[in-house]
Formats: structure tokens, C-alpha cells, sequence
């Protein structure tokens, strides 16, 4: 018995890479798949129903079960048509990954305002459209019909940590790790583990960066070992991971930190601007890096 058989799970952006890798993972552990994706290219422009039917008709042809959704999850009316087409469709819905994303580069000064509005509005409120969505649907449901905990995966990235070129891109990422951490506190007594996943694999967003400059190749990091990790994260082995920032990619998986306070300098009464200047720098801080600069592929 494989360990989501007679479950049901939904993937947005599950048309292409990560997404496409995850459902097929998903699909061989037994669940029943609903992909959806609007079919957009990386930078959210155009629209193809067929990117999403395809990876569909390669989990049927593999014995599965899945059907495709297009529509776009920036819209919250889409976003709750979806869950209910999810349960409509299957009778339930058990687990969630959602690795919609685009992207659309710039230096920050130079950034256009739709530019930022679209990487935002993408990332991180087509996260909390489909979160919102199936929260209700599972506090709604409370136990009828489930006997174990259900799962919602948002797909965060590396360069929350700051790249440049992408503060649009790490801006919405970063949202989705403090989206997450609130979800999870508020949906854990409704039996539901909410967590965020930061990714290294080659996809189309990979292949943005020039080929002389690309970190890796499909061979070396492919999506499919990360989608092993999204396919136990929705299993039952997985039961009270909840709230936490994962990483999965190439051979390795972990757990990243919370933020963390490094250094803490106290002044009876307060600090004065005076005090600060005298004793921040090398008394507080002491030997942390105050000069953080480095970009992170």
C-alpha cells in the first residue's frame, strides 16, 4: 500500500519543474491529483490550459488519477472554486502544494511598479488566496471524513536571504515564511500542518540565468529529488511538522532556523544616540558581520 492512496492533493503551479515533479511524486505514492495552472510563461505572461493537462495525461498514463484546473489563484473567487472543484471532483481534499511563482528581474531602483506589483500579487497573495480557500474548507469539514491531519506546502526560496536583482521576488518569498508561521499557530488546533519549502532544483526559472552562469544543471539538481520530500511532507509520516522553513534539493534536506537575536546590548534607562555610537559597533555587536552584502543564487 502506498502512503497516500484515497488521499487527494492539489498543486498550483503544478504545470511545470517543481510542480510537475511533485504531482507525479504525489500520484505515485497513490493520491489522487488535481493540477492546477494557468500556463503562464515564467514572467506570468500568456495563458496555455494544455501545460497543465500534460502532466494530468502523463500521471494517467501511468496508472494514476488526476485531473487538470486552470484559472488564475491571484483571484480569491478562483481560489475557493478550486477547493470546491478539488472536493467536487474526489470528496475531499487532503494536503495542498503551491508552487506558484513568477518572476520578473530588476534592480531596485530601476524596478518598474508593475513589475513589483505582479511578483507580489503572484508569489505571495496567490499563497494566501488557496491557504484561505482550503482552511475554511478543512475548519468547515472539522473531522468529518478525515482521520489524520491534512497539509499545506508553500514553496518559499533561497533568495529570501537577499538577491540581487530580485527584491520583488525575495520580498514576496519572505512574506510566504511569516504567512506560514501565522497559519501554522492558528490551523495546528484544526488538525493542520502548514510549512514552508525552499527549494534548490534546475527549472525554467533556472534557465533565466545565462548558461555560462547557471549554477547547476538538470542533471545535478533535478526537481524530481525535491518532490520525494513535498510527497512524504503530505503523507502521515510527516504528522505535527508544522510552521517550519524546509529545504530539499540535489541529495540534501533540512530544516532551516528561526530568526534568531545574535548579539543584545543593554542600557539601563535606554540607549542614547551618544551610547550608540560609542559602544554598538564593537561592544554589541562584537564579531557579527554588520556589512551584509553577499547575493544568494
Amino acid at each position: 500500500m502506498s502512503r497516500l492512496d484515497g488521499r487527494t492533493c492539489l498543486v498550483v503551479g503544478g504545470a511545470n519543474g517543481l510542480g510537475a515533479a511533485s504531482a507525479r511524486a504525489l500520484a505515485a505514492e497513490g493520491a489522487n491529483v488535481v493540477v492546477s495552472d494557468l500556463g503562464t510563461s515564467v514572467h506570468g505572461e500568456g495563458e496555455d490550459p494544455s501545460a497543465a493537462q500534460a502532466v494530468v495525461d502523463d500521471i494517467v498514463d501511468a496508472g494514476g488519477d488526476a485531473v487538470a484546473h486552470a484559472g488564475d489563484v491571484t483571484d480569491f473567487g478562483y481560489a475557493e472554486s478550486l477547493v470546491e472543484a478539488t472536493v467536487a471532483e474526489y470528496g475531499r481534499l487532503d494536503a495542498v502544494a503551491n508552487f506558484v511563482r513568477i518572476l520578473r528581474d530588476g534592480i531596485s531602483h530601476t524596478l518598474d511598479e508593475a513589475d513589483w506589483r505582479a511578483v507580489v500579487e503572484t508569489n505571495l497573495t496567490g499563497q494566501f488566496t488557496v491557504l484561505r480557500a482550503a482552511a475554511r474548507h478543512w475548519r468547515d469539514a472539522g473531522d468529518d471524513g478525515f482521520d489524520a491531519q491534512r497539509s499545506y506546502l508553500a514553496a518559499s526560496a533561497r533568495s529570501v536571504r537577499g538577491n540581487v536583482g530580485q527584491a520583488n521576488y525575495a520580498a514576496s518569498k519572505a512574506g510566504v515564511l511569516g504567512l506560514v508561521r501565522s497559519a501554522a499557530a492558528e490551523l495546528h488546533r484544526s488538525d493542520v500542518r502548514v510549512n514552508a519549502l525552499l527549494p534548490n532544483a534546475y527549472t525554467r526559472m533556472t534557465e533565466t540565468v545565462p548558461e555560462e552562469h547557471r549554477p547547476y544543471t538538470r542533471e545535478e539538481m533535478p526537481p524530481e529529488r525535491v518532490a520525494a520530500f513535498v510527497a512524504y511532507l503530505a503523507s502521515d509520516a510527516a504528522v505535527d511538522v508544522t510552521g517550519c522553513a524546509l529545504y530539499a534539493g540535489g541529495d540534501r534536506v533540512g530544516v532551516f532556523s528561526e530568526p534568531t537575536l545574535d548579539r543584545v546590548g543593554v542600557s539601563p534607562g535606554g540607549w542614547t544616540v551618544d551610547e550608540l555610537a560609542e559602544h554598538f559597533r564593537d561592544d554589541v555587536a562584537g564579531d557579527v558581520d554588520l556589512t551584509r552584502t553577499d547575493s544568494h543564487f
